[in-house]
Parts: C-alpha cells; sequence; structure tokens
C-alpha cells in the first residue's frame, strides 16, 4: 500500500449496498454524504497515536472540528451554576410548585443542537435571574418526566407557570426566539 488516503467517502447507512465503501483519493479532508466536519490533520509526532493504521504511521489522524467545539460548549455549560439538573425526585418542588415562571430545557448528553443551546439557556438564567427559574432535564436519566411531557425531540425548551405548561420551543433556536416566548410569562 503505497499510496495515501487522502479522502474517504461514506454514503449514508440506508443507501450503501454493501458493508464497504470504496476511498477514493483528492484533496486532505474526509468527506460524508451530511458531515463536513472531519479532516486529516497532519501531526508532529506519530509516537502520541496508539493506533497501527498506515494513518497513524504517517503521522496523521482524523480530526473533528465540529465535536471539539460542542465539547467545549459543554464543558462552558457544566460550569454555570445558574441552570441546574432536575430529576424525579425534585420535579415537583422545583418546577410543579415553583412561584416563578420555570424554564426546563429537555436534553441528553449525546445531543449537538443541546450543547449548541445551552451557552444561550445559561446567558437567559442569569439574564433573567430573580423572575424566572431555570432547569435542565437528562432525558435519559429521567425518561419519565419526557414521556409524560411529550418530548419527542431534544432540544425542547418548556415555560412552566403555576405548575401548568404555559409554551414549547424546540430545537436549537436564536436567543431571541426564547426572549419573545419567556416575556408572554413573565
Amino acid at each position: 500500500m503505497a499510496g495515501l488516503l487522502e479522502t474517504l467517502i461514506i454514503p449514508r447507512a440506508s443507501a450503501l449496498p454493501s458493508a464497504s465503501a470504496a476511498p477514493v483519493t483528492g484533496s486532505r479532508s474526509a468527506r460524508f454524504s451530511e458531515f463536513r466536519g472531519l479532516k486529516i490533520q497532519p501531526t508532529r509526532s506519530s509516537a502520541k497515536l496508539k493506533s497501527t493504521s498506515n494513518l497513524a504511521r504517517r503521522g496523521s489522524r482524523i480530526v473533528c472540528e465540529a465535536q471539539e467545539t460542542a465539547l467545549e460548549v459543554s464543558l462552558n455549560s457544566q460550569v454555570s451554576k445558574r441552570n441546574a439538573s432536575v430529576g424525579d425526585a425534585s420535579w415537583q418542588s422545583l418546577v410543579l410548585d415553583s412561584d416563578l415562571p420555570v424554564l426546563v430545557e429537555f436534553w441528553a448528553p449525546w445531543c449537538g443542537p443541546c450543547r449548541m443551546i445551552h451557552p444561550v439557556i445559561d446567558k437567559l438564567a442569569k439574564q433573567y435571574a430573580g423572575k424566572l427559574k431555570c432547569y435542565k432535564v437528562n432525558t435519559d436519566e429521567s425518561p419519565s418526566i419526557a414521556t409524560q411531557y411529550g418530548i419527542r425531540s431534544i432540544p425542547t425548551v418548556i415555560i412552566f407557570k403555576n405548575g401548568e405548561k404555559k409554551d414549547a420551543v424546540i430545537g436549537a433556536v436564536p436567543e431571541s426566539t426564547l426572549t419573545t416566548c419567556i416575556e408572554k410569562f413573565l
């Protein structure tokens, strides 16, 4: 194998006639039918890699820049104490019995759009401190709450007031959309 793998094209699983896909040489980035965030990045020392693949021996690695960004966003949002987690045991007291309106974000750790919206929710929690409470529900850890409120897509943000569901916003939406929704119930 004297040739260097420079581009790998992998179609969606549903479009594959068999389990294998033929690599194609070309530019120095990996291409997938929907995703454009992977590239082959040369490394200074291939000794750092524990893989025995040809790419590792040649001093390259595949990098997903979008994943690194999402992890950074996730770590930043975990620092915030204002947007606390709520689960089955604390749902009634923190959300339904609250004297203030409550914004609840339904999310999961594996959900990219959820990690994108975390900083927006954190900013809103700071902006509306004392007027609105903000919580997160991990749908993997508390599936009964998600089922009770018909959560079928994440992220979903629900506004509760006086223990009742008032409004819901589905997807990673702009801050202005969430602000408009919040303002209706303050």
